[in-house]
């Protein structure tokens, strides 16, 4: 059963979850702004995904100053949940960031 982390407003996150049930797939959402991501969790994904696990495109990364902008990766999205790219999905071992096609190929085999 995967495990979607992201945010309900997100159209890629809503995407991905219908896609994942149209397959068959039991999906469990977190939102990771309503439930705050454990250190352990931040930490499993910065080791999976490095540096591209924030996203600096967004908003929020936009509106933050120069000096919060220096803060390491696993504090910025400790405080700022969507500075998170999404969605990660993690399903058994595996674990994919963004929903492309990769992503898609790896959960859905196609």
């Amino acid at each position: 059963m995967p495990t979607l982390y992201g945010l309900k407003n997100c159209s890629t996150c809503r995407t991905a979850a219908q896609e994942l049930k149209g397959a068959g797939k039991d999906v469990t959402f977190v939102d990771v702004r309503e439930s705050r991501l454990a250190p352990d969790v931040i930490d499993r994904f910065l080791q999976e995904f490095g540096d591209a696990l924030v996203n600096r495109r967004s908003t929020t990364w936009r509106n933050l100053s120069d000096r919060q902008r220096q803060g390491s990766p696993d504090d910025l999205i400790a405080r700022h949940p969507s500075l998170m790219k999404r969605p990660v999905i993690v399903e058994g071992e595996m674990s994919t960031l963004g929903w492309n096609a990769a992503a898609r190929a790896r959960h859905l085999g196609e």
